[in-house]
């Protein structure tokens, strides 16, 4: 039996973008952002064709439409823009433009001096047939109004409808008239005005959809743009010999607030297990009041829906994330799906975990680490899905609390599927809450987590350091498929790591590492005592901090000598400042002569905005080189004065072409530049500011 041919599918649709794995995946946009689509639409013979994006958030049953137009070798661009957080859809419709088919036709047809009253008669048709049904009011009388001239039968045009037996009448009509021209009808039938108004009101013939609606992740503008930072609650009391509280947090918010942060992210806050508890540096024989690591979730005093009591009540907390909200900050908190031999999970779904042959639950190893205080768990149990739900249930729970926002603690131990199950269920209830993916692992697994729904990624950031990697691995991030579905949130540091290039470098890595944080990317963050210089490592060799808060209660001196807090505190008012550095996937880079300066910029797309970077890698040396600033791109030409103001000092400069020297100390690492006027051949000066932004 042959296949059913669907012969209403006239044209070819293929080639959509933005299309992830043939619609398995959602890309990611914010709300308000532009989603540019194009595609490849063309069909047999010379046709013209019409095309529009069909769009919908999930909730609508009734498409909305956006019209596409003709770019270039069939392919058709179009755009639309998403008014709300949730998940939509999209796709792409074509069909074939009669009408615009037949002017072209009559056009090539009357200027070779060919017969054209048939013609001329089956325009008027299509004219009839979308005056009738399809057009309202004034634009259905501005349709008659063109058929009078057409026809030249006020009656007939009147009544719009030119029916096949007419042709008869057409024809005479014209051969006797004296007060129209055919040359003066063809004009009418030809006129610009004539085609725009039939194009509201297209007559979709052929009418064919692309066989995929595309789905669109669209988060809120924080998961594009928003700077973290991150503390441990416990050590907000400023004593090593006292636990801190959710009041000590509240009296720290005005700390975060003032450097700019939007984001301020806490490790693990429930009860700590006690058995095998970890000392300080990770011992195995800690002392008797030692905390324990939040990691090694859960005790007698509860799991994973409960705060650890020492910091208090579970109203305390709800009266921090109110507090926070009053300073400007959101809460996030870290999810991590592992428990401690106490948690109440261990006792109540021994059926969750991996049983060894004697009996015992496998801890968690990464070898020759070993975590015998943490429990992993088996996704794939007998009672995996009580399991899956309770995990979810976790997450509404605290969503319920006020928070939005989870970093997920090494994901990429758990399976994809789950993820992808598990974020959409959220989301579908919540479609605020953001999902920020620790997962430092293979390519390949990061890139597949992004797709599966998390809303941010941790990179490779923390240890790219030279000119080559740092401006090969960003290319990827933001202008190749990754820019997508793939939003990279940069931490130069963590609990977890310290980097050799912070340990050496000291105050000027530091200095050069925020910089690159806050400027390659629009979401990044930082780890508390990174703006102290912190990076005494527990040994040499070591991407770990000696006494690190992991394990203990630390008291910082948060004024401490050769902090780079007004360093942080200005990039921060930068960003908030310049819609350049708001947008992700803008990033470009520039040729500086010297290897050791990385020289890169930000523009939006109506060049209102735009920021130039030029970094000192090397945090032992000054260095010195041309700048080359793209000129075209910018809207400058190559002989025009222009002038830049430095944002990380406030100088201004008047400049003429395109290279430019600058020498970059370890103290001061880096430039920003903002481009602030341009010449303009007829009146002088444009000179333009932003607007500071909030």
């Amino acid at each position: 039996m042959p296949e059913r041919i669907d012969a209403s599918r006239r044209v070819v649709i293929e080639n959509v973008e933005p299309e992830l794995d043939g619609g398995r995946y959602a890309v990611k946009r914010e709300v308000g952002d532009t989603v540019q689509v194009e595609a490849d639409i063309f069909k047999e013979g010379h046709d013209a064709l019409s095309a529009a994006v069909w769009y919908r958030a999930e909730d609508e049953e009734g498409w909305r439409e956006s019209p596409m137009k003709f770019w270039d070798n069939d392919r058709w661009r179009g755009s639309f823009t998403p008014d709300r957080n949730c998940r939509w859809f999209f796709t792409v419709v074509a069909w074939t433009d009669v009408f615009g088919t037949w002017q072209s036709d009559l056009r090539k047809k009357y200027d070779a001096g060919q017969e054209v009253l048939l013609e001329l008669f089956e325009g008027a048709q299509l004219i009839a047939s979308a005056a009738a049904p399809l057009a309202p009011g004034a634009d259905r009388d501005r349709m008659i109004a063109f058929l009078e001239e057409i026809v030249g039968d006020a009656k007939m045009a009147s009544a719009g409808l030119i029916e096949r037996d007419s042709w008869p009448a057409f024809r005479d009509g014209v051969e006797a008239a004296a007060d129209l021209t055919l040359a003066e009808r063809v004009a009418a039938a030809l006129d610009p005005a004539l085609l725009e108004l039939m194009a509201r009101y297209p007559l979709r013939q052929d009418l064919t959809r692309y066989d995929r609606e595309l789905p669109i992740q669209v988060d809120r503008v924080a998961a594009r743009f928003a700077a973290w930072y991150e503390l441990f609650p416990r050590s907000m009391s400023d004593d090593e010999s006292r636990h801190g509280t959710w009041d000590d947090v509240i009296g720290k918010l005005p700390y975060v607030r003032d450097m700019g942060f939007d984001v301020l992210y806490f490790p693990p806050i429930h009860p700590i297990g006690r058995k095998f508890r970890k000392g300080k540096n990770n011992t195995l024989n800690p002392g008797p009041d030692e905390p324990g690591v939040p990691y090694a979730v859960g005790s007698e005093e509860g799991g994973h829906k409960d705060v650890h009591p020492e910091l208090g009540t579970m109203e305390d907390f709800r009266r921090m994330v109110a507090a926070a909200r009053e300073h400007g900050l959101e809460i996030a908190l870290d999810f991590a799906i592992q428990v401690s031999p106490d948690h109440p999970y261990a006792r109540e779904h021994p059926g969750w975990f991996n049983q060894r042959p004697d009996g015992t639950i496998m801890y968690a190893e990464n070898p020759p680490k070993k975590y015998q205080d943490i429990y992993p768990l088996n996704f794939y149990g007998d009672d995996w899905e009580a399991q899956w739900a309770e995990w979810r249930d976790v997450i509404l729970h605290w969503a319920e609390q006020g928070v939005k926002i989870f970093r997920v603690d090494n994901p990429h131990t758990k399976p994809v599927q789950f993820w992808e199950w598990m974020i959409r269920q959220v989301q579908e209830q919540y479609p605020d809450v953001l999902f920020l993916s620790e997962a430092f692992t293979r390519p390949k697994m990061m890139r597949a987590l992004a797709k599966a729904g998390f809303s941010q990624s941790y990179t490779y950031f923390t240890w790219r350091n030279f000119k080559g990697e740092i401006t090969e691995y960003f290319t990827e991030l933001t202008q190749g498929p990754m820019k997508e579905y793939f939003r990279g949130n940069l931490f130069p540091n963590t609990p977890d790591i310290n980097p050799e290039f912070l340990q050496r470098g000291g105050r000027p890595a530091h200095m050069i590492r925020a910089v690159l944080a806050t400027t390659l990317s629009s979401v990044y963050g930082i780890y508390s005592g990174f703006e102290l210089c912190e990076a005494t490592p527990l040994a040499p060799g070591k991407e770990e901090y000696l006494d690190s808060e992991k394990y203990q209660i630390k008291a910082w001196d948060w004024d401490r000598p050769g902090n780079i807090r007004p360093l942080i505190t200005r990039l921060n008012q930068v960003r908030r400042q310049n819609r350049a550095l708001q947008e992700y996937d803008n990033l470009r880079f520039y040729p500086a002569d010297n290897d050791n300066i990385l020289f890169y910029g930000k523009m939006t797309e109506d060049r209102t905005s735009m920021v130039f970077v030029a970094v000192n890698l090397d945090p032992f040396a000054a260095h010195e080189t041309m700048l080359h600033f793209p000129l075209p791109d910018m809207g400058i030409g190559w002989n025009d004065p222009w002038e830049v103001e430095e944002l990380l000092t406030g100088e201004r400069h008047f400049w003429h072409g395109g290279s430019q020297w600058v020498r970059l100390d370890p103290d001061a690492p880096a430039r920003m530049f903002r481009v602030r006027a341009w010449r303009s051949s007829e009146r002088g000066f444009d000179y333009f500011m932003e607007p500071t932004l909030v």
